[in-house]
C-alpha cells in the first residue's frame, strides 16, 4: 500500500513526527501506479486457493537470530466477529503502525556480496520458526533485479505539484468506478462501516489509488522484488522484515511464490500490503478459509478496514474539508503540525468552499495548503493523521483524502488562482541546498518537497517577512540566494 511503517504513537501526534523525519517520497517502497484512470476495469476473476505447503521442523538457529514467534502470542488487532480460525494470525514482531524508518541516499554502494547475504539470511529466517522446504522452495536459484533497484531510486512521480499529481489521479473516471464498487459490494462496505466504522469511500479511494480495482497491481515476483530490496543498501532492513513475512504468508498456506505477483516494491494485492502489514491485518471476510487480496472484493473491503481502523480511524468523522482561505490571515498557521479548533478557523475568516460558514465546533484541524496560499485549501482533521500513515507522501495523502470526498458526493476542488509557479526539480534541489546550508534538516537533496522542507521553508519565510505558507517560490529562492 505506498506504504507505511508506524510507530505506536497517538494518531494527534503524527504529523509532527512527520516533519522531524526525512522527506520521504513513499511509505515503504515505490509507488508504481496501476492504469491511468480512464483504463477499463479489470473482469473480475474466479477464486481459486493456492495449495497449502505443509511445514517442517526448522533448522538450528544462529545465535544472532531473534527467537522464533510464538504461536500463541496474541493476535493483531481483529474483531473476533470477523477473524477466521482458518487464517490465525501472525504476532506483531514488526510494528505496522507510525512511520517508516528513513532510507539511506538513494546513490548508496551495496558492497557486500548476494550469495554471502543470502546465506545468512536464510539462517537467520530459519531460526525464526520459518521452515526449511518454504526457504528452499521461494529462494533457491534467487538472483537480485537490478531493475526493481533502479525504479527505487528514481520514484520521480512525486515531483510533480499537487495539481498535476491529483488531476492525474484523482480522474472522474475513478470517482465513477469507486461509486460502482460501493453499490456492487454493499454489503461488504455495510459490515465495514458496522465492525470498522471506515467510510466506503475511504477504502474505494485507496483502492482506485493502489490498483484501479485490480487492474493495476503488477506483474512482477513478488519474492525476487523483496530480495532485491533487502540486499539492497538503501531499505535493507526493513525489507528484509517483508522477506521474512513473505515467507511466513508462504509457510501457513495462504500462497505459493508463483502465485505471489505484483508490484516491484513487493506489494500484495488491489489495496497493495506489504507483506508484515498482509501477516497482521489480512482477514477471510468471507470466510471462505483463506484471505484473497488478489481477486475477491470481499476480502479486499474488509482487510482494508481492518488495517485503516489499526491506524486510529475515528468512526464516523470526516477526513478532509474544502474550505476558502481570506486575502489575509495568521499564515504561519498553515502546517500539518498546528491543530486549531475549526470555531478558531472560522474566526480567521475561512469558510466552506462555497462560502458558507464553517463549522464553529471543536473539531481539531489543520490548514492544508498544497500549492500555497493561492492554490487550493483545506482542513485537514484528525482522520487525515491515517492517510499520512498509509503514505507520507503529502501529495499522495492529499490526493486519496481528495478522491475519497468526491467518491462521498463532494464536488471538484477550486484549483485556485492560475498559473501559480511550480520550481523545476533543479531549483527544488537548490532550494533544499540553499535551507540545508542555513542548518535545516531537508533530508536527501533530491527535489522532493517534503514535509520537512516545508517546515525549513517556513521558517525562511518568516524570516524574511514573506507570507508563510510553507509554500516553495522563487521569490524565497531568490531571497535565499542573496542572503
Amino acid at each position: 500500500m505506498r506504504f507505511a511503517r508506524p510507530l505506536a504513537v497517538a494518531a494527534s501526534l503524527i504529523a509532527t513526527a512527520i516533519l522531524v523525519t526525512a522527506d520521504i517520497p513513499a511509505t515503504a517502497g515505490g509507488i508504481e501506479f496501476g492504469p491511468s484512470g480512464e483504463a477499463p476495469k479489470a473482469k473480475p476473476q474466479k477464486k481459486k486457493a493456492p495449495p497449502a505447503v505443509a511445514p517442517v521442523p526448522a533448522a538450528d538457529g544462529v545465535a544472532t537470530a531473534a527467537p522464533p514467534a510464538t504461536p500463541s502470542a496474541p493476535a493483531a488487532a481483529t474483531p473476533a466477529a470477523v477473524q477466521s480460525p482458518a487464517v490465525p494470525q501472525a504476532a506483531g514482531r514488526v510494528s505496522t503502525k507510525g512511520l517508516p524508518p528513513p532510507p539511506a541516499p538513494r546513490n548508496c554502494k551495496t558492497s557486500w556480496a548476494f550469495d554471502t547475504w543470502m546465506r545468512d539470511f536464510r539462517r537467520e529466517a530459519a531460526a525464526e520458526g520459518i521452515s526449511q522446504r518454504t526457504i528452499s522452495m521461494a529462494l533457491d536459484g534467487m538472483t537480485p533485479d537490478q531493475g526493481v533497484i533502479a525504479r527505487d531510486r528514481r520514484q520521480g512521480f512525486f515531483a510533480q505539484s499537487f495539481l498535476d499529481f491529483s488531476a492525474k489521479l484523482a480522474t472522474p473516471n475513478r470517482v465513477t468506478n469507486g461509486r460502482a464498487q460501493i453499490q456492487k459490494n454493499r454489503e461488504a462496505f455495510d459490515r465495514a462501516v458496522k465492525e470498522f466504522g471506515v467510510d466506503p469511500s475511504v477504502i474505494t479511494g485507496f483502492w482506485a489509488l493502489e490498483s484501479d480495482f485490480g487492474a493495476g497491481m503488477g506483474k512482477l515476483p513478488i519474492m525476487r522484488s523483496l530480495v532485491t530490496l533487502a540486499y539492497d543498501c538503501r531499505r535493507g532492513p526493513m525489507f528484509r522484515d517483508e522477506l521474512k513475512a513473505a515467507l511466513q504468508i508462504i509457510d501457513r498456506g495462504d500462497m505459493t511464490p508463483e502465485t505471489m505477483i505484483g508490484s516491484w516494491a513487493g506489494e500484495i494485492g488491489q489495496t497493495q500490503f506489504l507483506p508484515t502489514r498482509y501477516l497482521e491485518h489480512a482477514i477471510d471476510y468471507d470466510r471462505d478459509g483463506r484471505p484473497d487480496l488478489f481477486s475477491n472484493a470481499t476480502d479486499i473491503i474488509g482487510t482494508t478496514a481492518n488495517y485503516m481502523n489499526h491506524l486510529g480511524w475515528r468512526p464516523n468523522e470526516p477526513w478532509l474539508q474544502e474550505v476558502r482561505v481570506p486575502e489575509q490571515m495568521p499564515w504561519d498557521q498553515s502546517d500539518l503540525a498546528i491543530k486549531h479548533p475549526r470555531s478558531q478557523w472560522a474566526a480567521w475568516g475561512v469558510t466552506k468552499a462555497d462560502g458558507q460558514p464553517l463549522e464553529k465546533d471543536a473539531m481539531q484541524a489543520s490548514l492544508l495548503l498544497p500549492m500555497g496560499r493561492y492554490g487550493p485549501a483545506f482542513l485537514a482533521l484528525p482522520n487525515f493523521d491515517v492517510y499520512l500513515q498509509w503514505n507520507q507522501s503529502l501529495n499522495y495523502a492529499t490526493t486519496a483524502a481528495y478522491l475519497s470526498t468526491r467518491i462521498n458526493g463532494a464536488p471538484p476542488m477550486r484549483r485556485g488562482r492560475e498559473g501559480i509557479p511550480v520550481l523545476s526539480i533543479d531549483e527544488a534541489k537548490e532550494l533544499q541546498r540553499q535551507l540545508a546550508a542555513r542548518g535545516y534538516d531537508v533530508g536527501e537533496i533530491d527535489g522532493l518537497i517534503g514535509l520537512k522542507s516545508r517546515q525549513a521553508i517556513k521558517a525562511m519565510q518568516i524570516k524574511y517577512k514573506l507570507p508563510a505558507d510553507s509554500y516553495p517560490t522563487l521569490e524565497l529562492l531568490a531571497a535565499l540566494r542573496n542572503g
